[in-house]
C-alpha cells in the first residue's frame, strides 16, 4: 500500500512540474527597424516579425506607443507553440523630423515586456538641396 502511495505520489508532484515548465516566449527577428532616410508622406508602415519559441499559447494583452505619432496594432490572437505573428507599426510621416521611439509589448511570455524601437529621419524633398539627400543618403550606409 506504501509503495501505491509513493507512487502515486511521485507521479502527481511530476505532473505538476511538467505543467508549470510550459511558457510562453517571445523571440523577434529584430528589435529595431531603421526607417532609413524617407520622405515627407511616404508609407510609414513597418512590420515586427515574431515566433512563440516556448510551449504555451503567446497571448499579446497590450501594444502602446510613446506619442500618437506611432500607431501599432497586435495580433488578434493567441500564438500557438513554433508558429509566427507580427506587430504592424505605422508611424506618420507628416512630421518632418527625426524618428526615435518605443513601442511597448505586453504578453504572457516568459519576459512579459519587451521594447521595440523605431528609428529614422523624415525630410521634406521641397525643402532639401538634392546635396543634402546625397549627404545623408551616403552617411547612413
Amino acid at each position: 500500500m506504501k509503495n501505491v502511495i509513493t507512487i502515486l505520489f511521485i507521479g502527481l508532484i511530476s505532473l505538476t512540474a511538467m505543467a508549470q515548465t510550459k511558457v510562453a516566449k517571445i523571440e523577434f527577428k529584430e528589435t529595431t527597424i531603421d526607417y532609413g532616410v524617407i520622405e515627407k508622406g511616404a508609407d510609414g508602415l513597418r512590420v515586427f516579425e515574431f515566433t512563440n519559441t516556448g510551449t504555451a499559447p503567446l497571448i499579446i494583452s497590450d501594444v502602446k506607443s510613446t506619442c500618437g505619432c506611432t500607431v501599432p496594432e497586435k495580433p488578434k490572437g493567441p500564438i500557438a507553440p513554433g508558429e509566427t505573428g507580427k506587430i504592424a507599426v505605422k508611424y506618420d510621416t507628416n512630421r518632418v523630423m527625426p524618428i526615435r521611439k518605443t513601442i511597448t509589448v505586453l504578453s504572457n511570455a516568459e519576459t512579459p515586456t519587451v521594447a521595440l524601437k523605431i528609428k529614422g529621419n523624415v525630410i521634406d524633398p521641397s525643402k532639401t538641396s538634392v546635396l543634402e539627400k546625397k549627404n545623408s543618403s551616403v552617411m547612413n550606409q
